[in-house]
């Protein structure tokens, strides 16, 4: 398994199930784009080990062993063999990624495999700190704060992963409900009278668009405290991620639109408005590429 190989592989997974960030990614200058892949390729395959086995002590074995050779990684002893991590583990190297964001990403996926529900909003951002605002922090090396710029732009970072977490939790509630999960605080079902039985209907009743509308609010205020951020990046970073900032809120829009019916079908962005905001920043991706290779050579 040669390292080209491996971030072929994080390329694949990431186009597999990653396909409104894989567009946005498209944005970037292309040496950017195989460390995104990387560390979302690396992400799945966490999650995928968390979701995929019958067993919760098969799981946990595997994540165990997953861990383990993230660690030894880490510290020197990379496995070559694997067929994501030397991709993962060569983009945390060349960026300096936080090793600490890793840890708390991989402590979320152990969380998975016992905790079904959280009892409060803030429980809930507990968790989501390692699954989703870590990604965003881990991204953020990638993407290049401008000079002297990175501290600002971590917490933004932060809040855009929180944001398109919590717009999947409600894209995905009653795929999260057949896994034996609850990702809505038990304390706002309580509040709209909600059984958790429910968000594993066919149809969403009266009280769950009310509980639905109400998370989508709360996902909203993630997505206003993040967008600051983006003019914080280099200027060929910021059409990937307000692309990606579009079409994870329209996500949010056709949920809205479908005046929050998430349990008969799975709501998508059309393919259409997709087009329209990739070719939107098309442009602007092309002009930054070009600023940013108009240099200056001087020999000693």
């Amino acid at each position: 398994m040669t390292l080209t190989a491996g971030y072929e592989r994080c390329r694949r997974l990431h186009a597999r199930y990653g396909r409104s960030y894989y567009l946005a990614t498209r944005l970037l200058p292309q040496w950017k784009r195989r460390h995104v892949h990387a560390l979302y390729g690396f992400a799945r395959y966490a999650d995928e080990i968390v979701d995929s086995f019958t067993m919760t002590d098969d799981r946990a074995r595997a994540l165990d062993r997953l861990t383990a050779r993230v660690e030894a990684g880490l510290a020197g002893d990379g496995p070559a063999d694997d067929p994501v991590l030397p991709a993962f583990l060569h983009t945390v190297r060349s960026f300096g990624i936080c090793h600490d964001d890793v840890a708390v990403f991989l402590a979320s996926m152990r969380a998975d495999l016992s905790v079904t529900q959280y009892a409060t909003y803030d429980d809930l951002l507990g968790y989501m700190a390692g699954s989703a605002a870590a990604i965003g922090t881990m991204m953020l090396p990638v993407l290049e704060p401008e000079p002297g710029r990175a501290e600002a732009a971590r917490e933004p970072a932060r809040q855009l992963g929180l944001a398109f977490q919590l717009t999947n939790f409600l894209r995905d509630v009653r795929e999260d409900h057949a896994r034996g999960r609850v990702y809505l605080p038990m304390a706002d079902l309580d509040k709209f009278g909600v059984h958790p039985g429910a968000l594993g209907a066919r149809r969403a009743g009266p009280a769950v668009r009310e509980l639905l509308a109400y998370e989508a609010e709360r996902a909203r205020d993630h997505y206003r405290a993040a967008a600051p951020g983006i003019g914080l990046l280099t200027a060929s970073s910021r059409p990937c991620v307000r692309a990606a900032f579009e079409l994870y809120g329209g996500i949010l829009d056709e949920i809205e639109r479908r005046s929050y019916e998430v349990m008969a079908v799975r709501v998508r962005v059309p393919r259409h408005r997709k087009a329209a905001i990739f070719a939107r920043h098309l442009l602007a991706s092309a002009e930054a590429a070009r600023a940013e290779r108009r240099v200056q050579v001087t020999l000693p």
